[in-house]
């Protein structure tokens, strides 16, 4: 298919930094006249943690940016930049619109995802927490070798490592993006969907329990 919301030319006249493990960072890898009607388009997520795309209702113009980040356009670009053969492996999509104060933890992602795409947007980013970071090590945010503002448009890529550590500070509230991975086999390509589509049910259910009871009696019962 023809790419045509991304700036795969862009990306491709990137350099990949690979200290301390290989990653990139392109500030408008969407192109400006596409983000309007992708974010119009938007899945409209009230709760924090990653959906499974199948899980979501949205728009064309989001599904066919979708479609672009699988198309063999977009494989062939990473695995050109990667210097990796992508051909065949499995890809998960999973979307977030909110952040809790408790997301952010520092990790190095799965050892069955092969490489992460992370594309951020949102319209403004003014708040200190919220900036993914990457790291050098398992134990200090500050230890940061970037910092990247989830602002629209903006895209990052890494090659999952032992040492591809990431997190960031607290922030809670909107917060979207969308994360794609190409991943090692269709079983963990099940396992990640799986356990994403659980936590999306038991989400639901948790918040279903919430509305029923009233708050007082939540905080009665807190207090035994």
């Amino acid at each position: 298919m023809a790419v045509s919301f991304l700036d795969l030319e862009t990306f491709g006249s990137a350099p990949v930094k690979t200290e301390p493990f290989s990653y990139v960072v392109i500030p408008r890898f969407i192109r400006p006249e596409a983000l309007q009607l992708i974010n119009a388009d938007y899945p409209e997520i009230s709760r924090s943690g990653s959906f499974p795309l199948g899980r979501l209702n949205c728009g064309p113009a989001f599904r066919q940016f979708i479609d672009e980040l699988e198309s063999a356009e977009f494989r062939v670009a990473f695995e050109e930049k990667f210097n990796i053969d992508l051909a065949g492996r499995p890809t998960t999509v999973t979307v977030r619109g909110w952040c809790a104060a408790r997301d952010g933890k520092i990790h190095t992602d799965s050892a069955n995802k092969i490489i992460t795409v992370l594309i951020y947007l949102n319209a403004a980013w003014e708040a200190p927490g919220g900036r993914l970071r990457l790291l050098r090590s398992a134990n200090d945010l500050d230890d940061l070798i970037a910092e990247i503002p989830p602002i629209e448009g903006t895209m990052l890529a890494f090659k999952r490592a032992e040492n591809s550590w990431h997190g960031h500070k607290p922030f809670a509230g909107a917060r979207r993006v969308i994360q794609f991975n190409w991943v090692t086999s269709e079983k963990d390509q099940r396992i990640a969907m799986f356990r994403h589509h659980a936590s999306a049910a038991i989400k639901r259910i948790v918040a279903a329990v919430l509305r029923a009871y009233p708050a007082p009696i939540r905080q009665s019962r807190a207090k035994h």
